[in-house]
């Protein structure tokens, strides 16, 4: 069965260590809390807001062990008063659970984008 998980993270600065950082503990958690290993990752998109140009958060994954995950990143939407620094995923997962058992993370600050569903 194939699941979306959502998840993100405001990282402190525009400054490649914070980023890697950042994405490493988002990541991290993703796979944590639903019990998954890189064989049950189909897919990850990233996405930072436009302030965010220092690195790109697929290399944390990468050096996570995401070697034969497809990994993309793209830039959010430059909306004016969201909240910066904010660094998104998306993850496509095969495994057998259902919708309400999958748990979205939302790390730092970023927890105030989705207060209904932060874990």
């Amino acid at each position: 069965m194939i699941r979306a998980i959502r998840g993100a993270i405001q990282v402190g600065a525009n400054d490649r260590d914070e980023i890697l950082s950042g994405v490493t503990e988002l990541v991290t958690e993703v796979m944590g809390r639903n019990r998954l290993t890189t064989d049950d990752v189909i897919s990850v998109i990233f996405t930072a807001t436009p302030d965010l140009t220092a690195e790109f958060p697929a290399l944390a994954a990468r050096k996570l062990g995401f070697h034969d995950v497809p990994l993309i990143c793209a830039s959010e939407i430059d909306v004016p008063g969201a909240l910066p620094r904010v660094v998104r995923l998306m993850a496509h997962v095969d495994v057998e659970r259902s919708r309400q058992d999958i748990q979205h993370v939302y790390l730092r600050g970023a927890v105030a984008l989705r207060v209904d569903i932060a874990q």
